[in-house]
């Protein structure tokens, strides 16, 4: 009886499934997450010359160690990981970096570059994580509302790209036939939302994308090959590209990368706070990032990348309503097995683009539309942040939008502009220090204070800057410390 209450009063992040809703939740995760996680192994490893069977390994190698950063990011250890439902793999953020780096070393050299740059990053971000997570002060809710609207709007243009094929080198890029098939993966997926119940409407999207699946067999745009040609076992060999070498140029530019992820995983951890109803405070977010470093820092030495948050499963939580972190961590005990089991990774691989493409409609708006419910709370109806958000937005979506927007840029500033997530944050924060904290003295229902975790939003007042302060406030209780 006493465990039975025990369990009752556990957060749901913090409640287990039964074992069957746990291992397919989990693999709905893996599924939404998958495209992510191979895209970066499969550019780069193309971009140095690696044969179909090294490309395979360096696949198989991301797969593991986001299995890896997810437990660690999901379970915990110590102070290293936030323990929410928070799914980890290889930035493609990184890319352009490595792309670069391979440019300037050479194909040869490309590989024991990324990798000892990637370790120092991750050592820098791992020892700077407490300070950066103090930054969660500057996000209240018109701040985390535009982020999270900005993750959501960030990512439809994936769900475009897979709906078309996902490859714009295809000679069939954007057929009738792929978009057809995303539609009908889309259809399948919301009339399962509104005609199941239970257990299958939470795993809507995963049996959309089966019956997806078995209906793109017959069109023509299922492809087999990688099942036939993967190993049924296979182990990342530590530094199997050769030991890590460290190049200047090469660290700067990752460093840099490091610090775009760190503010990224902040804002999706602070949006998955909101999502799961358990916000995320200062000690979440250092733990949250220590894990995302932590993961980064290990990765290269079993050939794998950056590790950081995946901002689609945020979608599929939020459309899904299933809390439990155990579910995602599910989802990474299936990544590690997938990445000793190449056989495992190649059925998932079989999924065709244009199917993910119409899930991701689904998973991606849902992110934008818990954003629009976050800035509800904000307090639109006062001009000052109206502004933050419009104008944040419009930064934030210029390369959605404008994707040259920037091509006069240094490519190092370039990595930062690009992410519109990065720099409608930035944006945000900003704004909302001009217009809601900084300069002349304010009512105290006129300043947005930061969130305050498992509360209600507070107002906080401004310090008096003007003569005759201290009267004010001898005739009204100050505020309690913060």
């Amino acid at each position: 009886m006493e465990g039975a209450e025990a369990a009752a009063e556990k957060h749901p992040v913090d409640r287990s499934l039964p074992p069957l809703k746990l291992a397919t939740t989990g693999l709905q995760h893996v599924a939404a997450m998958y495209a992510g996680v191979v895209a970066p192994p499969l550019v780069i490893g193309a971009a140095v010359g690696l044969s179909v069977t090294e490309l395979t390994f360096l696949t198989g190698a991301s797969l593991f160690m986001a299995g890896i950063a997810t437990l660690l990011q999901t379970l915990g250890v110590w102070k290293i990981g936030a323990r929410l439902p928070f799914v980890n793999g290889v930035t493609f953020a990184s890319v352009a970096p490595m792309l670069a780096i391979n440019k300037s070393e050479g194909p040869e050299n490309a590989l024991p570059v990324i990798f000892g740059a990637t370790m120092v990053a991750g050592a820098l971000g791992f020892v700077v994580a407490p300070w950066f997570s103090k930054l969660v002060r500057f996000f209240p809710p018109v701040v985390t509302g535009t982020v999270i609207t900005l993750i959501g709007i960030s990512l439809m243009p994936v769900a475009f790209n897979w709906a078309q094929g996902g490859n714009e080198q295809d000679p069939h890029y954007g057929d009738g036939k792929n978009i057809a098939m995303a539609a009908v993966t889309l259809v399948i997926v919301l009339l399962l939302r509104r005609f199941t119940r239970g257990f299958l409407k939470q795993i809507a999207v995963l049996l959309g994308l089966v019956v997806g699946t078995l209906i793109a067999i017959p069109v023509g745009i299922t492809d087999f090959a990688a099942l036939q040609q993967a190993d049924v076992i296979g182990f990342p060999t530590p530094f199997h590209f050769g030991a890590p070498q460290f190049a200047l140029a090469a660290i700067v530019s990752m460093c840099v990368v490091m610090l775009v992820s760190m503010t990224e995983s902040t804002a999706d951890m602070l949006a998955l706070g909101e999502i799961v109803d358990k916000p995320s405070d200062e000690k979440t977010i250092a733990a949250g990032l220590r894990a995302d470093t932590l993961g980064s820092f290990v990765s290269p030495f079993f050939n794998g990348f950056m590790c950081s948050a995946f901002a689609q499963n945020i979608g599929l939580v939020a459309m899904t309503r299933i809390r439990s972190r155990f579910v995602v961590a599910a989802g990474g005990g299936l990544l590690v097995l997938m990445g000793l089991c190449p056989l495992a990774a190649a059925l998932i691989a079989t999924v065709p683009q244009p199917v993910l493409g119409g899930a991701g409609v689904v998973l991606f708006g849902s992110v934008a539309a818990s954003g629009i419910q976050t800035l509800v709370k904000a307090g639109l109806d006062r001009d000052n942040n109206v502004l933050i958000v419009a104008v944040s937005l419009a930064v934030g979506i210029i390369p959605i939008t404008a994707p040259e927007f920037y091509h006069a840029f240094p490519e190092s500033a370039k990595i930062i502009l690009d992410s519109g997530i990065s720099t409608g944050c930035v944006t945000a924060i900003v704004l909302n220090l001009v217009f809601n904290h900084i300069g002349k003295r304010r009512e105290a229902d006129e300043v947005t204070a930061p969130m305050e975790p498992g509360g209600e939003i507070p107002h906080q007042r401004e310090p008096a800057a003007e003569a005759g302060a201290e009267a004010g406030a001898a005739a009204t209780p100050a505020p309690a410390p913060r």
